[in-house]
């Protein structure tokens, strides 16, 4: 289980947007997101880095950690 701090999410849009970056780096990840405490938490076998490289690349902060 990978969780992270995601900031910058404020709708359902936002989620949406996360999961389908993390969908990208993994089709077969497992994700639930937390809108209110920006906690998101993936069940998948990509690494981290990879991401959190695509959660920033969708315009989101990922908290370090």
């Amino acid at each position: 289980m990978i969780s992270m701090q995601v900031k910058g999410m404020t709708c359902q849009h936002c989620v949406r947007a996360v999961e389908k970056a993390i969908g990208a780096v993994d089709g077969n990840a497992q994700v639930k997101i937390d809108l209110a405490s920006g906690r998101v938490d993936v069940e998948s076998s990509a690494q981290r880095d990879a991401l959190v490289a695509a959660i920033v690349e969708e315009g989101y902060e990922v908290a370090a950690g």
